[in-house]
């Protein structure tokens, strides 16, 4: 059952999980879009959709869904690096994941606090080495030197990982907001490229259109995390279920 669900597209011998571990490999993925979109190509149309769906319903209610979103994470997260070292200790992969990945789902229900600002400061650690090699990007071109900050992203997710992290304790909904929305738009986006580039007429187009500059990618991911922050933090509180009529206060 595994292989199947992990199963990518027809043109390509890769799975969903080696897809994952593609994309990821590197916090900055977005700002190498030449790298990213071969992976893209190769998920299948129904896991671009689920991704594109998932990301959608991130995006407009991460908050009010954030536990099963968070264990879902988790679950991803675990299976993947699960993934990664069955492959690079050649043991059965598909197990090594398995196992990973639900012990990172089940430790996640009752640490959730803890798994929230987890996911807070991973995402701020993707959101600070994209920016960190995008923004190094630009200033590179406008002077006309090579650009050397891909090789020191690590700084700008480690900024992120501690900034972002240390929010989830201080402001809790804030944070959650922030990481559903970020991870949120990053599945919608990965899942439109995804479908977009099953279309062969449309392959070339798209793949030019996201790698004619490094910031095009991050700026479609960051425009829609924006909306989704100020669309989850403008909905109100679920209000405080009434006593009952016959409770005496404290």
């Amino acid at each position: 059952m595994l292989p199947f669900l992990a199963q990518a597209g027809p043109n390509t011998e890769e799975n969903l999980l080696q897809v994952i571990t593609s994309v990821f490999s590197r916090p900055d993925t977005l700002a190498h879009p030449d790298k990213l979109m071969p992976h893209l190509q190769s998920m299948s149309v129904i896991w671009a959709v689920v991704f594109l769906t998932a990301g959608l319903v991130c995006i407009l209610n991460g908050y009010k869904f954030y536990k099963p979103v968070t264990v879902t994470l988790a679950l991803l997260i675990g299976a993947s690096v699960g993934w990664a070292l069955g492959q690079r200790i050649q043991a059965e992969s598909y197990i090594t994941a398995g196992c990973l990945g639900a012990l990172m789902a089940a430790a996640s229900l009752p640490l959730m606090k803890y798994a929230v600002s987890i996911m807070g400061g991973l995402s701020g650690s993707f959101i600070g080495a994209n920016a960190w090699t995008s923004v190094g990007e630009l200033m590179a071109t406008s002077a006309g030197k090579a650009n050397t900050s891909a090789e020191s992203c690590w700084i700008g997710a480690l900024i992120g990982l501690v900034v972002f992290g240390m929010l989830a304790f201080i402001l809790f909904k804030l944070s959650v907001v922030l990481f559903t929305s970020v991870s949120g738009s990053t599945l919608a986006v990965m899942g439109a490229m995804a479908l977009l580039l099953q279309v062969p007429q449309w392959q070339t187009a798209v793949t030019q259109s996201m790698t004619s500059h490094v910031i095009v990618l991050p700026l479609l991911v960051l425009v829609p995390a924006i909306i989704g922050l100020i669309l989850q933090e403008s909905q109100p509180e679920a209000p405080a279920p009434a006593a009952p009529a016959g409770a005496k206060k404290a």
